[in-house]
């Protein structure tokens, strides 16, 4: 019981060692940080290669249905269209058709990768949006997906169509990566890194640093402290320094 009260208060006295450590080296955590900040912002401004977005909007409809007296059960019969045209999109035969189409060289499964077609607000209009290293290109590949997808979805699925009623343009401001997020994350790292590490050489140190140490940990009376003779002698020559040159003053006048 007695080991085991003693470890107890071993690593309760360690955890408090850890703390006093960190805090004493809290400025080598802070410049880690800045230098990891500085090292994120470096690669995602000046190494990691842009991402550009170009998107377009589908109105999804079915022909069976009077536009003009839309119901909620034709409304979500549209919106249910949303999953199945997305499918049809994303299928290899399609992607293959846009690639020959649009004259990009990627394979199908690249191409796969680059595209993303969503539901805005869960309505009946879709949103399909592809992501390039080539502002450019992200656009020449969504007008080919605009041009031939309502076309090919109608010899698919009968009775339904889909309009296309906002046109992809270029976008020239990058999508990613994200600089202020990235810099964040890497300052984040940084400061975990720095005090995981101090954390864990301040557990490996097993130096006595005080009396109360042996004290609390082994349970053993101090029988004697040697004083720090460096500092007493510091003081000593502190002292004889001062009263040489009181001296001195003395004998000047």
């Amino acid at each position: 019981m007695e080991n085991m009260q003693n470890n107890k208060d071993y690593y309760t006295i360690d955890v408090a060692h850890i703390f006093r450590t960190l805090w004493k080296r809290i400025w080598i955590v802070i410049l880690v940080g800045i230098l990891a900040a500085g090292i994120g912002f470096g690669i995602s401004a000046f190494v990691i290669e842009p991402d550009y977005s170009s998107s377009f909007l589908l109105y999804i409809n079915n022909s069976s249905i009077d536009v003009g007296n839309l119901s909620i059960g034709q409304l979500n019969a549209s919106q249910s269209l949303a999953e199945p045209y997305t499918l049809i999109l994303k299928s290899r035969e399609t992607l293959e058709m846009i690639i020959d189409k649009s004259g990009v060289d990627y394979t199908y499964k690249e191409l796969n990768e680059m595209i993303e077609a969503t539901s805005v607000n869960n309505t009946e209009i879709m949103r399909v949006t592809v992501t390039s290293k080539d502002p450019y290109e992200a656009d020449r590949i969504a007008d080919t997906i605009s041009d031939m997808l309502p076309g090919h979805v109608a010899t698919i699925i009968k009775g339904a169509t889909i309009e296309v009623f906002d046109k992809a343009v270029p976008n020239t401001e990058k999508v990613a990566p994200n600089i202020t997020r990235n810099t964040a994350l890497a300052m984040l790292i940084g400061v975990v890194a720095a005090a995981l590490v101090i954390a864990i050489l301040a557990m490996m140190d097993d130096t006595i640093h005080n009396e109360e140490y042996i004290i609390e940990t082994y349970n053993y009376p101090i029988l004697a402290k040697v004083p720090n003779l460096m500092e007493s002698n510091s003081n000593k020559h502190r002292k004889y320094s001062y009263y040489k040159k009181r001296d001195y003053s003395k004998e000047d006048h």
